[in-house]
């Protein structure tokens, strides 16, 4: 999904002993794994009507058994630290809210506009990181956060009626955001699939508690009536998909996969993930995908400030290196 995938990056991209000899089967296999995460978001939809929380409670909880079961067969060491542990625990809870309202943006407007949505992380990963690593803010990220924002204007006046849909997809973008650059850290301590595992656990914990949460709530309303269990074959058949595919198996190949990818090839190329999103929403829903000529406008927008990003940032840091400094 996501819905995860600059995270995935961070997750999957070791500090050492990189080596960039990509093959075309290569590049074939990094496309088609940018393609299952923006796959996520319609699945996501096609497991309507169960409710988002417990797309995310069942999703993770298969993911960590898929997991589970990948380390054992590897015989991982799975020791962490105890204060790495918690910590571990909880970034996975930020994952399972962000996998929640993900796909909850999906019901509220659909696939399209939540996709548009997402692709504003690197925006927000501009803002957050300076905060959290305590570095300076770049003018250029500065620049294109404002593009951004132009992107999300034109998307916002002619489709004013999935606004909510959008707001709570560039909020699920936030979270996106956050965890990756929290991820940044473990990374250079630990197994990306430890990682992950134990990540799964909290997140399992937070869409648990959530999904408990809404079923209270909404036992307070009788007009609200909801599923909170897969109740059909297809239903389970989509989770499967969505756990086994889109989490373990993409977490099990990425390790191997990008360290033969620069970061910059490795961004670049997630960075299509709603490009690729949108069409196959666009082929498997027709109509109901449709959107106006602002949408498609707005969301150029925002992608063209992504895609530029690593272009100009390179041009940017070359530049800042070459001046001469005082004595």
């Amino acid at each position: 999904m996501v819905s995860c995938s600059n995270s995935i990056i961070h997750l999957f991209y070791p500090s050492k002993l990189m080596t960039y000899k990509p093959t075309f089967t290569d590049y074939l296999q990094l496309h088609f794994i940018v393609l299952i995460w923006g796959f996520t978001a319609i699945l996501g939809k096609l497991l309507a009507p169960l409710d988002a929380s417990g797309v995310v409670l069942f999703r993770t909880v298969l993911a960590v058994v898929g997991m589970g079961l990948v380390l054992l067969g590897r015989k991982q060491n799975l020791n962490v630290a105890s204060t790495d542990y918690w910590r571990l625990l909880a970034t996975g809870g930020l994952i399972g809210l962000h996998w929640v309202l993900f796909f909850l943006a999906a019901r509220l407007a659909n696939v399209s506009v939540c996709l548009a949505g997402m692709a504003t992380s690197s925006l927000w990963a501009s803002v957050l990181e300076p905060l959290v690593l305590r570095r300076r803010v770049r003018p250029i990220e500065v620049v294109l956060g404002a593009v951004v924002m132009l992107g999300l204007y034109l998307i916002f006046r002619f489709e004013f009626d999935k606004v909510v849909g959008l707001t709570v997809a560039v909020l699920s973008a936030m979270l996106s955001s956050l965890f990756t650059i929290i991820n940044s850290r473990f990374t250079q301590r630990y197994n990306a699939l430890v990682i992950s595992f134990y990540e799964m656990i909290g997140a399992s914990v937070a869409a648990l508690c959530l999904w408990l949460l809404v079923q209270w709530t909404a036992s307070a309303d009788a007009a609200v009536s909801a599923q909170y269990v897969p109740e059909s074959p297809w239903q389970w058949l989509w989770l499967l998909v969505l756990s086994l595919v889109c989490t373990v198996y993409a977490y099990s190949i990425g390790v191997s996969l990008l360290r033969k990818f620069s970061p910059y090839m490795a961004v670049l190329t997630v960075n299509l993930e709603p490009v690729y999103g949108i069409l196959l929403a666009v082929l498997i829903f027709g109509d109901t995908e449709r959107m106006t000529l602002g949408f498609y406008g707005g969301t150029l927008v925002i992608l063209a400030a992504v895609l530029a990003y690593p272009f100009l940032n390179s041009r940017f840091t070359k530049t800042q290196a070459q001046l001469p400094t005082s004595t």
